[in-house]
Protein backbone atom coordinates (compact mmCIF):
# COMPACT_ATOMS: atom_id res chain seq x y z
CA UNK A 1 0.00 0.00 0.00
CA UNK A 2 1.31 3.49 -0.85
CA UNK A 3 0.36 5.63 1.99
CA UNK A 4 0.19 9.29 0.59
CA UNK A 5 -1.09 12.42 2.20
CA UNK A 6 -4.38 12.76 -0.11
CA UNK A 7 -5.39 16.29 1.57
CA UNK A 8 -3.71 19.65 2.12
CA UNK A 9 -5.06 21.41 4.89
CA UNK A 10 -6.99 25.04 3.60
CA UNK A 11 -4.60 27.88 5.33
CA UNK A 12 -1.36 24.92 4.80
CA UNK A 13 0.60 28.38 4.29
CA UNK A 14 -0.68 29.98 7.57
CA UNK A 15 -0.26 26.72 9.47
CA UNK A 16 2.81 26.43 8.37
CA UNK A 17 4.09 29.99 9.30
CA UNK A 18 6.85 30.30 11.69
CA UNK A 19 5.18 30.31 15.62
CA UNK A 20 2.00 28.62 13.54
CA UNK A 21 0.19 25.38 14.38
CA UNK A 22 2.17 23.18 12.46
CA UNK A 23 5.60 24.82 13.18
CA UNK A 24 6.19 21.69 15.58
CA UNK A 25 8.79 18.71 16.11
CA UNK A 26 7.72 14.73 14.48
CA UNK A 27 5.93 13.15 17.09
CA UNK A 28 8.92 11.15 18.55
CA UNK A 29 10.53 14.70 19.87
CA UNK A 30 7.23 15.47 20.87
CA UNK A 31 6.90 12.13 23.23
CA UNK A 32 10.44 13.09 25.02
CA UNK A 33 8.96 15.28 27.33
CA UNK A 34 9.25 12.99 30.70
CA UNK A 35 12.34 14.36 32.97
CA UNK A 36 14.24 10.85 33.36
CA UNK A 37 13.87 10.85 37.34
CA UNK A 38 10.09 11.55 37.69
CA UNK A 39 9.16 7.86 38.68
CA UNK A 40 6.85 5.28 36.86
CA UNK A 41 5.03 6.64 33.07
CA UNK A 42 3.90 4.04 31.93
CA UNK A 43 2.02 1.29 34.23
CA UNK A 44 0.42 -2.04 32.76
CA UNK A 45 -0.77 -4.16 35.70
CA UNK A 46 2.14 -5.00 37.88
CA UNK A 47 4.58 -3.86 35.29
CA UNK A 48 5.83 -0.10 35.39
CA UNK A 49 8.28 1.64 33.55
CA UNK A 50 10.48 4.84 33.86
CA UNK A 51 11.05 7.23 31.49
CA UNK A 52 14.31 5.99 31.32
CA UNK A 53 13.37 2.37 30.43
CA UNK A 54 10.90 3.08 28.14
CA UNK A 55 13.26 5.16 26.21
CA UNK A 56 14.99 2.20 26.25
CA UNK A 57 12.54 -0.07 24.93
CA UNK A 58 11.72 2.91 22.58
CA UNK A 59 14.78 2.84 20.77
CA UNK A 60 15.90 -1.07 21.22
CA UNK A 61 12.44 -1.90 19.57
CA UNK A 62 13.40 0.52 16.84
CA UNK A 63 16.07 -0.95 16.14
CA UNK A 64 14.92 -4.22 16.00
CA UNK A 65 13.05 -3.06 13.43
CA UNK A 66 15.30 -1.69 11.47
CA UNK A 67 17.24 -5.10 11.53
CA UNK A 68 14.34 -6.44 10.24
CA UNK A 69 14.07 -4.46 7.00
CA UNK A 70 11.75 -1.70 8.30
CA UNK A 71 12.11 1.70 6.45
CA UNK A 72 10.60 5.02 6.33
CA UNK A 73 7.22 4.89 5.19
CA UNK A 74 7.15 1.17 5.40
CA UNK A 75 3.98 0.10 7.19
CA UNK A 76 3.67 -1.27 10.85
CA UNK A 77 0.51 -3.52 12.05
CA UNK A 78 -0.54 -4.78 15.10
CA UNK A 79 -3.76 -6.51 16.92
CA UNK A 80 -3.48 -6.16 20.68
CA UNK A 81 -5.38 -5.31 23.63
CA UNK A 82 -4.16 -2.17 25.62
CA UNK A 83 -0.85 -3.92 26.75
CA UNK A 84 2.27 -1.63 27.13
CA UNK A 85 3.88 -3.43 24.21
CA UNK A 86 1.38 -1.23 22.03
CA UNK A 87 2.74 2.19 23.19
CA UNK A 88 6.25 1.39 22.46
CA UNK A 89 4.90 0.19 19.31
CA UNK A 90 3.61 3.26 18.14
CA UNK A 91 6.67 5.29 18.91
CA UNK A 92 9.47 3.26 18.21
CA UNK A 93 7.32 3.61 14.43
CA UNK A 94 8.20 7.38 14.99
CA UNK A 95 11.39 6.70 15.97
CA UNK A 96 12.78 4.42 13.22
CA UNK A 97 10.34 6.29 10.14
CA UNK A 98 7.39 3.76 10.21
CA UNK A 99 4.04 4.15 9.60
CA UNK A 100 1.65 2.67 12.81
CA UNK A 101 -0.94 0.97 11.97
CA UNK A 102 -3.36 -0.62 14.79
CA UNK A 103 -6.21 -3.02 14.42
CA UNK A 104 -8.83 -2.55 16.84
CA UNK A 105 -8.84 -6.13 18.86
CA UNK A 106 -12.10 -7.05 18.85
CA UNK A 107 -11.92 -6.43 14.72
CA UNK A 108 -13.26 -10.31 13.47
CA UNK A 109 -10.77 -12.44 10.96
CA UNK A 110 -12.92 -11.25 7.73
CA UNK A 111 -12.65 -6.97 8.75
CA UNK A 112 -8.62 -8.03 9.71
CA UNK A 113 -8.30 -10.08 6.45
CA UNK A 114 -9.43 -6.86 4.46
CA UNK A 115 -6.94 -4.33 6.60
CA UNK A 116 -4.17 -6.30 5.72
CA UNK A 117 -4.70 -6.77 2.22
CA UNK A 118 -5.12 -2.75 1.85
CA UNK A 119 -2.14 -2.26 4.44
CA UNK A 120 0.40 -4.79 3.41
CA UNK A 121 2.25 -4.85 6.26
CA UNK A 122 6.03 -4.62 6.52
CA UNK A 123 6.07 -6.49 9.58
CA UNK A 124 2.89 -7.71 12.16
CA UNK A 125 2.61 -8.63 15.83
CA UNK A 126 -0.63 -9.97 17.24
CA UNK A 127 -1.73 -11.61 20.43
CA UNK A 128 -2.24 -15.59 19.89
CA UNK A 129 -5.67 -15.42 20.67
CA UNK A 130 -7.03 -13.00 18.12
CA UNK A 131 -7.29 -13.45 14.10
CA UNK A 132 -3.98 -11.36 13.39
CA UNK A 133 -2.56 -14.18 14.46
CA UNK A 134 -3.94 -16.15 11.84
CA UNK A 135 -1.89 -14.63 9.02
CA UNK A 136 1.49 -15.49 7.64
CA UNK A 137 4.54 -14.34 9.76
CA UNK A 138 2.99 -12.54 12.06
CA UNK A 139 5.03 -12.11 15.18
CA UNK A 140 3.52 -13.50 18.72
CA UNK A 141 2.84 -11.26 21.61
CA UNK A 142 3.25 -12.51 25.18
CA UNK A 143 4.53 -15.92 23.87
CA UNK A 144 7.03 -18.04 25.52
CA UNK A 145 10.48 -16.99 23.20
CA UNK A 146 8.53 -14.67 21.51
CA UNK A 147 10.76 -12.61 18.83
CA UNK A 148 9.03 -9.29 20.16
CA UNK A 149 11.56 -9.61 23.39
CA UNK A 150 14.51 -9.89 21.14
CA UNK A 151 13.49 -7.03 18.68
CA UNK A 152 13.69 -4.74 21.99
CA UNK A 153 17.39 -5.43 22.02
CA UNK A 154 17.87 -4.09 18.71
CA UNK A 155 20.95 -1.82 18.04
CA UNK A 156 19.34 2.30 20.20
CA UNK A 157 18.06 4.35 16.88
CA UNK A 158 18.09 7.82 18.68
CA UNK A 159 17.25 9.91 15.97
CA UNK A 160 14.27 9.79 13.77
CA UNK A 161 14.39 9.69 9.97
CA UNK A 162 10.71 11.26 9.41
CA UNK A 163 9.31 14.76 8.21
CA UNK A 164 6.81 16.72 9.65
CA UNK A 165 4.39 16.12 6.65
CA UNK A 166 4.91 12.13 6.63
CA UNK A 167 1.93 9.76 7.62
CA UNK A 168 2.30 8.79 10.89
CA UNK A 169 -1.07 6.46 11.80
CA UNK A 170 -3.54 4.41 9.92
CA UNK A 171 -6.61 4.77 12.01
CA UNK A 172 -9.49 2.30 10.65
CA UNK A 173 -13.19 3.63 11.17
CA UNK A 174 -16.31 1.80 10.58
CA UNK A 175 -17.94 4.30 7.05
CA UNK A 176 -21.28 5.02 6.15
CA UNK A 177 -20.94 1.91 3.45
CA UNK A 178 -19.92 -0.52 6.10
CA UNK A 179 -15.99 -1.18 4.72
CA UNK A 180 -13.54 0.61 7.38
CA UNK A 181 -12.32 3.51 5.78
CA UNK A 182 -8.20 3.93 6.58
CA UNK A 183 -8.02 7.36 7.83
CA UNK A 184 -4.40 8.70 7.49
CA UNK A 185 -2.97 11.21 10.11
CA UNK A 186 0.69 12.91 9.67
CA UNK A 187 3.36 13.95 12.24
CA UNK A 188 2.74 17.39 12.42
CA UNK A 189 -1.30 16.90 12.98
CA UNK A 190 -0.80 14.63 15.42
CA UNK A 191 2.12 16.94 16.89
CA UNK A 192 -0.03 19.89 17.16
CA UNK A 193 -3.17 18.48 18.52
CA UNK A 194 -1.08 16.78 21.30
CA UNK A 195 0.09 19.76 22.53
CA UNK A 196 -2.53 22.22 22.11
CA UNK A 197 -5.03 19.01 24.36
CA UNK A 198 -2.55 19.28 27.09
CA UNK A 199 -4.06 23.15 27.31
CA UNK A 200 -6.85 22.32 27.18
CA UNK A 201 -7.72 20.01 29.95
CA UNK A 202 -4.40 22.19 31.61
CA UNK A 203 -2.40 18.58 32.17
CA UNK A 204 1.49 18.83 33.19
CA UNK A 205 3.78 16.33 34.62
CA UNK A 206 1.96 16.08 37.78
CA UNK A 207 -1.27 14.13 36.40
CA UNK A 208 -1.73 10.79 35.66
CA UNK A 209 -4.31 9.54 32.72
CA UNK A 210 -6.49 6.09 33.04
CA UNK A 211 -6.64 4.49 29.67
CA UNK A 212 -9.58 1.63 29.31
CA UNK A 213 -10.29 2.94 25.56
CA UNK A 214 -8.73 1.09 23.07
CA UNK A 215 -5.21 2.22 21.97
CA UNK A 216 -6.52 1.43 18.38
CA UNK A 217 -8.76 4.00 18.23
CA UNK A 218 -8.15 7.83 17.56
CA UNK A 219 -9.14 8.90 21.33
CA UNK A 220 -6.99 5.96 23.23
CA UNK A 221 -4.36 7.35 20.49
CA UNK A 222 -4.57 10.74 21.40
CA UNK A 223 -5.26 10.64 25.27
CA UNK A 224 -2.87 7.61 26.51
CA UNK A 225 0.62 8.11 24.07
CA UNK A 226 0.46 11.86 22.81
CA UNK A 227 -1.25 13.63 25.70
CA UNK A 228 0.83 12.26 27.99
CA UNK A 229 4.02 12.57 25.60
CA UNK A 230 3.37 15.93 25.27
CA UNK A 231 2.40 16.75 28.76
CA UNK A 232 4.99 14.69 30.51
CA UNK A 233 2.38 12.99 32.91
CA UNK A 234 2.02 9.19 33.65
CA UNK A 235 -0.72 6.48 31.11
CA UNK A 236 -2.20 3.32 33.07
CA UNK A 237 -2.83 0.59 31.00
CA UNK A 238 -6.78 -1.29 31.36
CA UNK A 239 -6.83 -4.66 29.04
CA UNK A 240 -10.09 -4.59 30.07
CA UNK A 241 -12.78 -2.39 31.62
CA UNK A 242 -13.66 -3.57 35.36
CA UNK A 243 -15.69 -0.54 37.59
CA UNK A 244 -14.01 -1.85 40.79
CA UNK A 245 -10.28 -2.19 39.55
CA UNK A 246 -10.97 1.18 37.97
CA UNK A 247 -11.91 2.66 41.24
CA UNK A 248 -8.74 1.10 42.63
CA UNK A 249 -6.29 2.32 40.13
CA UNK A 250 -7.49 5.78 40.44
CA UNK A 251 -6.84 5.92 44.12
CA UNK A 252 -3.55 3.92 43.91
CA UNK A 253 -2.35 5.61 41.35
CA UNK A 254 -3.92 9.16 41.78
CA UNK A 255 -5.31 9.11 38.29
CA UNK A 256 -6.57 12.47 37.46
CA UNK A 257 -7.74 12.64 34.12
CA UNK A 258 -10.26 10.03 32.54
CA UNK A 259 -11.95 10.14 28.97
CA UNK A 260 -14.74 7.98 28.10
CA UNK A 261 -18.23 6.95 27.35
CA UNK A 262 -20.94 7.53 30.09
CA UNK A 263 -21.03 3.98 30.99
CA UNK A 264 -17.75 3.71 32.11
CA UNK A 265 -18.08 6.43 35.04
CA UNK A 266 -21.95 5.65 35.88
CA UNK A 267 -20.64 1.56 36.19
CA UNK A 268 -17.71 3.20 38.99
CA UNK A 269 -19.97 5.47 40.96
CA UNK A 270 -22.59 2.66 41.39
CA UNK A 271 -19.85 0.00 42.84
CA UNK A 272 -20.39 -0.75 46.54
CA UNK A 273 -17.02 0.11 47.20
CA UNK A 274 -17.45 4.17 45.82
CA UNK A 275 -16.47 6.81 47.59
CA UNK A 276 -15.66 10.83 47.40
CA UNK A 277 -12.60 10.04 48.93
CA UNK A 278 -11.29 6.91 46.83
CA UNK A 279 -11.41 9.46 43.22
CA UNK A 280 -9.89 12.98 45.46
CA UNK A 281 -7.27 12.70 42.89
CA UNK A 282 -9.93 13.31 39.67
CA UNK A 283 -9.49 16.77 38.27
CA UNK A 284 -11.14 16.03 34.45
CA UNK A 285 -13.40 13.89 32.48
CA UNK A 286 -14.02 14.31 29.02
CA UNK A 287 -16.37 11.99 27.51
CA UNK A 288 -16.92 12.41 23.64
CA UNK A 289 -19.84 10.09 22.17
CA UNK A 290 -23.07 10.86 20.59
CA UNK A 291 -26.15 10.59 23.51
CA UNK A 292 -23.87 11.91 26.38
CA UNK A 293 -26.99 14.09 28.70
CA UNK A 294 -26.69 16.74 30.41
CA UNK A 295 -28.04 14.49 33.04
CA UNK A 296 -24.82 12.56 33.07
CA UNK A 297 -22.59 15.76 33.16
CA UNK A 298 -24.28 16.89 36.43
CA UNK A 299 -24.29 13.49 38.05
CA UNK A 300 -20.95 12.80 37.27
CA UNK A 301 -20.01 16.39 38.40
CA UNK A 302 -20.86 15.96 42.02
CA UNK A 303 -19.93 12.27 41.70
CA UNK A 304 -16.43 12.72 40.78
CA UNK A 305 -15.73 16.04 42.34
CA UNK A 306 -14.32 16.96 39.15
CA UNK A 307 -14.64 19.10 36.03
CA UNK A 308 -16.89 16.93 33.66
CA UNK A 309 -17.33 17.81 30.23
CA UNK A 310 -18.57 16.79 26.78
CA UNK A 311 -16.11 16.96 24.19
CA UNK A 312 -16.85 16.31 20.01
CA UNK A 313 -14.44 15.12 17.77
CA UNK A 314 -14.22 12.17 15.27
CA UNK A 315 -11.39 9.66 14.03
CA UNK A 316 -10.91 12.29 10.93
CA UNK A 317 -10.97 15.49 12.93
CA UNK A 318 -9.66 14.30 17.02
CA UNK A 319 -10.88 16.41 19.59
CA UNK A 320 -12.08 19.63 17.95
CA UNK A 321 -14.65 20.90 20.41
CA UNK A 322 -15.35 21.04 24.16
CA UNK A 323 -14.95 23.23 26.88
CA UNK A 324 -11.62 24.64 28.80
CA UNK A 325 -11.16 24.15 32.58
CA UNK A 326 -12.69 27.63 33.90
CA UNK A 327 -15.53 26.92 31.39
CA UNK A 328 -18.54 27.35 33.41
CA UNK A 329 -20.06 23.89 34.80
CA UNK A 330 -23.25 24.72 32.60
CA UNK A 331 -21.87 24.86 29.61
CA UNK A 332 -19.88 21.90 30.03
CA UNK A 333 -23.34 19.66 30.65
CA UNK A 334 -25.13 21.69 27.80
CA UNK A 335 -22.77 22.02 25.21
CA UNK A 336 -19.74 20.04 23.37
CA UNK A 337 -18.14 23.35 24.01
CA UNK A 338 -16.07 25.35 21.67
CA UNK A 339 -13.79 24.73 18.69
CA UNK A 340 -10.55 24.65 20.50
CA UNK A 341 -7.19 25.75 19.31
CA UNK A 342 -6.78 26.45 15.22
CA UNK A 343 -10.29 24.25 14.40
CA UNK A 344 -12.78 25.91 12.68
CA UNK A 345 -16.12 24.87 12.76
CA UNK A 346 -19.36 25.66 11.17
CA UNK A 347 -23.01 24.63 10.76
CA UNK A 348 -24.45 24.31 7.02
CA UNK A 349 -27.44 23.22 5.41
CA UNK A 350 -26.39 19.28 3.72
CA UNK A 351 -28.75 20.00 0.99
CA UNK A 352 -27.95 23.68 -0.03
CA UNK A 353 -24.60 23.33 1.44
CA UNK A 354 -24.77 27.26 2.56
CA UNK A 355 -24.30 28.11 6.24
CA UNK A 356 -26.85 28.33 8.37
CA UNK A 357 -27.88 31.26 10.91
CA UNK A 358 -27.12 30.98 14.39
CA UNK A 359 -29.10 28.43 16.30
CA UNK A 360 -30.47 26.58 12.94
CA UNK A 361 -29.45 22.69 12.71
CA UNK A 362 -27.65 21.20 10.16
CA UNK A 363 -24.00 19.45 8.94
CA UNK A 364 -21.68 19.82 11.30
CA UNK A 365 -18.45 21.02 8.83
CA UNK A 366 -14.92 21.16 9.92
CA UNK A 367 -11.37 22.36 9.08
CA UNK A 368 -7.89 22.91 11.08
CA UNK A 369 -3.96 21.28 11.61
CA UNK A 370 -5.70 18.20 12.83
CA UNK A 371 -7.70 17.36 10.26
CA UNK A 372 -6.91 13.85 8.42
CA UNK A 373 -4.35 13.65 5.93
CA UNK A 374 -7.15 11.99 4.31
CA UNK A 375 -8.81 7.92 3.70
CA UNK A 376 -6.21 5.69 1.65
CA UNK A 377 -9.29 6.18 -1.09
CA UNK A 378 -8.53 9.30 -2.37
CA UNK A 379 -12.16 9.13 -3.87
CA UNK A 380 -13.64 8.54 -0.14
CA UNK A 381 -11.48 11.73 0.55
CA UNK A 382 -12.52 13.90 -1.86
CA UNK A 383 -16.11 13.08 -0.84
CA UNK A 384 -16.10 13.79 2.27
CA UNK A 385 -14.48 17.38 1.40
CA UNK A 386 -16.29 20.91 0.40
CA UNK A 387 -14.16 23.61 -0.70
CA UNK A 388 -11.05 22.39 2.35
CA UNK A 389 -13.82 21.98 5.02
CA UNK A 390 -14.67 18.28 6.26
CA UNK A 391 -18.14 17.32 5.88
CA UNK A 392 -18.68 15.41 9.05
CA UNK A 393 -22.20 13.63 8.41
CA UNK A 394 -23.12 14.89 11.94
CA UNK A 395 -26.12 17.72 12.64
CA UNK A 396 -25.77 20.19 15.10
CA UNK A 397 -26.53 23.74 16.18
CA UNK A 398 -24.49 26.41 17.29
CA UNK A 399 -24.82 29.68 18.68
CA UNK A 400 -23.48 32.84 18.01
CA UNK A 401 -21.05 32.49 20.47
CA UNK A 402 -19.58 29.39 19.20
CA UNK A 403 -21.33 26.94 21.31
CA UNK A 404 -21.79 23.60 19.53
CA UNK A 405 -24.29 20.92 20.30
CA UNK A 406 -24.51 17.63 18.45
CA UNK A 407 -28.00 16.85 17.97
CA UNK A 408 -27.58 13.63 15.95
CA UNK A 409 -26.21 12.13 12.34
CA UNK A 410 -26.95 11.92 8.53
CA UNK A 411 -25.07 8.57 8.32
CA UNK A 412 -26.68 5.79 9.49
CA UNK A 413 -23.91 5.01 12.05
CA UNK A 414 -24.59 3.72 15.29
CA UNK A 415 -22.45 4.75 18.27
CA UNK A 416 -22.74 1.67 20.83
CA UNK A 417 -20.31 2.97 23.91
CA UNK A 418 -17.91 4.53 22.01
CA UNK A 419 -17.65 2.33 19.09
CA UNK A 420 -18.65 3.30 15.54
CA UNK A 421 -21.28 0.51 13.97
CA UNK A 422 -22.27 1.09 10.35
CA UNK A 423 -25.76 0.13 10.31
CA UNK A 424 -25.73 -1.29 6.28
CA UNK A 425 -22.73 -3.77 7.23
CA UNK A 426 -24.60 -5.40 10.14
CA UNK A 427 -27.58 -5.57 7.77
CA UNK A 428 -25.82 -7.34 4.94
CA UNK A 429 -24.13 -9.47 7.74
CA UNK A 430 -28.02 -10.54 8.88
CA UNK A 431 -29.20 -11.23 5.54
CA UNK A 432 -26.50 -13.99 5.02
CA UNK A 433 -28.32 -16.06 7.33
CA UNK A 434 -30.60 -19.02 6.02
CA UNK A 435 -33.21 -17.30 8.28
CA UNK A 436 -33.47 -13.76 7.73
CA UNK A 437 -34.70 -12.35 4.52
CA UNK A 438 -34.34 -8.70 4.96
CA UNK A 439 -33.09 -6.67 8.43
CA UNK A 440 -32.82 -2.90 8.85
CA UNK A 441 -30.73 -2.14 11.84
CA UNK A 442 -31.01 1.51 13.88
CA UNK A 443 -29.49 2.38 17.21
CA UNK A 444 -31.73 3.05 20.57
CA UNK A 445 -31.19 4.87 23.13
CA UNK A 446 -29.21 3.75 26.02
CA UNK A 447 -27.91 5.66 28.96
CA UNK A 448 -25.09 3.85 29.57
CA UNK A 449 -23.47 2.60 25.92
CA UNK A 450 -25.08 6.33 24.48
CA UNK A 451 -27.05 3.69 21.61
CA UNK A 452 -27.74 -0.22 21.52
CA UNK A 453 -28.12 -2.22 18.21
CA UNK A 454 -32.16 -3.12 17.16
CA UNK A 455 -32.32 -4.84 14.48
CA UNK A 456 -35.81 -5.14 12.65
CA UNK A 457 -35.95 -8.52 10.81
CA UNK A 458 -38.36 -10.19 8.24
CA UNK A 459 -38.27 -14.26 8.23
CA UNK A 460 -37.98 -16.77 10.76
CA UNK A 461 -39.52 -16.31 14.17
CA UNK A 462 -36.27 -18.85 15.55
CA UNK A 463 -33.89 -15.80 15.62
CA UNK A 464 -33.29 -14.35 18.58
CA UNK A 465 -30.01 -12.11 20.12
CA UNK A 466 -28.25 -15.13 21.02
CA UNK A 467 -28.55 -16.68 17.69
CA UNK A 468 -26.82 -13.72 16.06
CA UNK A 469 -23.93 -13.90 18.62
CA UNK A 470 -23.33 -16.86 17.39
CA UNK A 471 -23.45 -16.36 13.56
CA UNK A 472 -21.70 -12.96 13.79
CA UNK A 473 -18.90 -14.87 15.97
CA UNK A 474 -18.78 -18.10 13.26
CA UNK A 475 -18.22 -14.89 10.40
CA UNK A 476 -15.73 -13.30 11.94
CA UNK A 477 -17.65 -9.58 12.71
CA UNK A 478 -16.66 -8.01 15.90
CA UNK A 479 -18.60 -8.79 18.67
CA UNK A 480 -19.65 -5.42 19.97
CA UNK A 481 -21.51 -4.74 16.39
CA UNK A 482 -24.02 -8.19 17.24
CA UNK A 483 -27.57 -6.67 17.44
CA UNK A 484 -28.76 -6.67 21.24
CA UNK A 485 -32.55 -6.81 20.49
CA UNK A 486 -34.16 -8.78 17.50
CA UNK A 487 -37.80 -7.75 15.80
CA UNK A 488 -39.27 -9.88 13.96
CA UNK A 489 -41.78 -8.09 11.31
CA UNK A 490 -44.09 -9.45 8.98
CA UNK A 491 -42.56 -6.85 6.60
CA UNK A 492 -40.68 -3.60 7.32
CA UNK A 493 -42.58 -0.32 6.95
CA UNK A 494 -41.34 1.49 3.87
CA UNK A 495 -41.12 5.41 1.88
CA UNK A 496 -42.98 6.69 -0.98
CA UNK A 497 -39.73 5.90 -2.90
CA UNK A 498 -39.51 1.77 -2.05
CA UNK A 499 -36.97 2.22 0.69
CA UNK A 500 -37.27 1.08 4.35
CA UNK A 501 -38.29 4.02 6.82
CA UNK A 502 -35.61 4.24 9.06
CA UNK A 503 -37.10 6.99 10.78
CA UNK A 504 -40.40 5.08 12.14
CA UNK A 505 -38.17 2.46 12.85
CA UNK A 506 -35.69 4.53 15.36
CA UNK A 507 -39.14 6.18 16.77
CA UNK A 508 -40.22 2.44 17.64
CA UNK A 509 -36.97 0.91 18.71
CA UNK A 510 -36.75 4.33 21.15
CA UNK A 511 -40.16 3.01 22.65
CA UNK A 512 -39.06 -0.42 22.82
CA UNK A 513 -36.46 1.56 25.14
CA UNK A 514 -38.68 3.70 26.83
CA UNK A 515 -40.71 0.75 27.62
CA UNK A 516 -38.42 -1.14 29.13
Amino acid sequence: MKLATTYQAPGAKRYRAPGGPWDVPVLDVVMRQRPADAGAVLVDGETRFDGMALEAMVAGLAGGLRRMGVRRGDVVAWQMPNWWEALVLYRACWRCGAVAAPLHHQFGAAEVGYMVELLEPAVTFSSTSLPLSEHHGVIGMRDAGSRFDELLGGTPVRTSPNHPADVAVVIFTSGSTGRPKAVLHTHRGLAYKAQVMTGVHGLSVTDAVLMPAPLAHVSGLLNAVLVPGAAAMRTVLMERWDAERGLGLIETERVSYMIGPPTIFTAMMETADFSPAKVASMRVVSSGMMGVSPEFIEAAHLGLGAIVKRSYGSTEAPTVSTCVNSDPQERCRDTDGRAVGEAEIRIADPTTLRWCPGGAEGEVWIRGPELFAGYSDATETAGSMHRGWFRSGDLGVMDDQGWLAITGRIKELIIRGGENISSSEVERALELHPGIRQAVVVGRPDPRLGEQVVAFVVGSGEIDAAECRRWFAEHGVARFKTPEVVVHLEELPLLAAGKPDRSALKARAAELSVAR
